[in-house]
């Protein structure tokens, strides 16, 4: 089911018209379909079932850490995927089982490791050596063993942006695969460390089969190896990566021809395999309502002004990311726009001659495929607050974070001594 969509001209979400939203909470701020994230979870995870003996989907929080959302994903038996210590008290507090919770990230503190090996979380990916020395004094100093897996660079072209690429030998994540016999030989005789798993991840938003593939050939590969070792490998976790349709022209895998590829090449290793999607469970279900601030003529251009910046929603700023730019309300003559927001910053633009009815001040737009990486990297500058988020489910729907006022974003501030 398509949760936005036209009717009478004016967008919906299910049985709500966008704009009555907008006049009730200020723009711009995210809307959600509730019912779009509980369809993708279930694609996913059905295609899972049907393809593997033993699996685990856990939500990327990353993506999208509203408590709301990940509560939600909780709810349908949804894991977390978390990359920081805050993320695990979140996903704990989101009702996300310890048992059903993997630790991934080269960075992590002495602080964080504690709190996962005292929490007894599933899994700590580990991404280096000189973390796993760390993370073994932790353990054994807690008294306790932690249930560990390797991540291992595949050295794989994920044939997707460089700055989201994760899977090539020049990637800060995880250690070269040639090296992954001699560390599980070390963990395996460290006394805090339990190594049951491999970990790899190629990349995010991908659109083709092939790096997939690549990187489940790699990871069978080493775990046969290291059974051969004697290394009892129980867990393949495989990451996730698997992309949606920003733009037009673009052709997302399905999960069951993604399922089909992991049935073929893991299916056989007698492993809990771990899936870590975030991207393809939520960037659909979420669009940036904004308001027209003003059309502003140049000399051989039209600028469309937004109250949305990319303090708002970075990627394509950060990424030259392709978001669709809707109408909420159709109809009128075409005219092309670049549209734009108000930060200062000459690539504060949402996207260059795009095509949408004539417009005014005061009418809305609402930025697609928006749900994803768009509030969750969101920031103050240009002291701008963060905007307001908003769950749809059917013909209700709630504000599930507030804007932030102006003492909001000072309380934590100090006058100079």
């Amino acid at each position: 089911m398509n949760h936005f969509h036209y009717r009478d001209g004016k967008l919906h979400i299910d049985e709500t018209a966008v704009e009555t939203v907008a006049r009730a909470v200020p723009t711009p701020f995210y809307l959600y379909s509730q019912g779009e994230i509980v369809d993708r979870f279930r694609a996913f995870d059905g295609a899972a079932k049907r393809r593997l003996k033993s699996h685990l989907t856990c939500f990327a929080v990353k993506s999208n850490f509203n408590p709301a959302i990940v509560g939600l994903l909780a709810k349908q038996g949804a894991g977390a995927d978390i990359v920081s210590g805050g993320e695990l008290l979140l996903a704990l507090k989101s009702g996300i089982p310890a048992d059903k919770i993997v630790y991934s990230g080269v960075g992590k503190t002495a602080e964080e490791l504690k709190l996962a090996v005292e929490t007894g979380i599933k899994r700590i990916n580990v991404e280096s050596a000189e973390e796993a020395v760390l993370l073994n004094e932790i353990a054994v100093s807690s008294g306790k063993k932690a249930d560990i897996a390797l991540r291992v660079n595949p050295d794989v072209d994920a044939r997707t942006h460089d700055k989201i690429a994760t899977g090539r030998a020049e990637n800060k994540f995880g250690v070269d695969w040639t090296r992954a016999r001699e560390l599980y030989r070390d963990f395996s005789a460290a006394a805090g460390l339990n190594p049951v798993g491999i970990d790899v991840h190629v990349g995010s938003q991908l659109l083709e089969i092939e790096p997939f593939a690549e990187t489940f050939e790699r990871a069978a590969q080493i775990a046969r190896l290291l059974r051969a070792d004697g290394v009892a490998i129980s867990s393949i976790d495989v990451g996730g990566g698997l992309g949606v349709a920003y733009k037009p022209a673009d052709a997302a895998l399905s999960p069951d021809a993604y399922m089909e590829t992991a049935s073929r090449i893991l299916g056989g290793e007698d492993c809990e395999i771990i899936f870590e999607p975030g991207r393809f469970l939520v960037a659909d279900a979420g669009v940036l309502v904004s308001r027209v601030v003003r059309v502003k003529q140049a000399r051989d251009r039209r600028f469309l002004v937004l109250d949305a910046g990319m303090n708002d929603l970075v990627r394509p700023a950060m990424y030259d990311a392709w978001h669709n730019v809707l109408p909420v309300r159709q109809g009128g003559e075409d005219r092309i726009y670049d549209v734009v927001g108000p930060v200062c910053e000459s690539g504060d633009v949402f996207g260059k001659a795009r095509v949408l009815p004539e417009m005014k001040a005061g009418d809305l737009v609402a930025i697609e495929t928006a749900g994803a990486y768009g509030a969750a990297m969101a920031s103050n500058y240009n002291f701008r607050p963060l905007c307001a988020e908003v769950l749809a489910n059917g013909g209700d729907y709630a504000v599930i974070r507030e804007r932030q006022s102006m003492d909001d974003m000072l309380k934590n501030t100090r006058p100079a001594p």
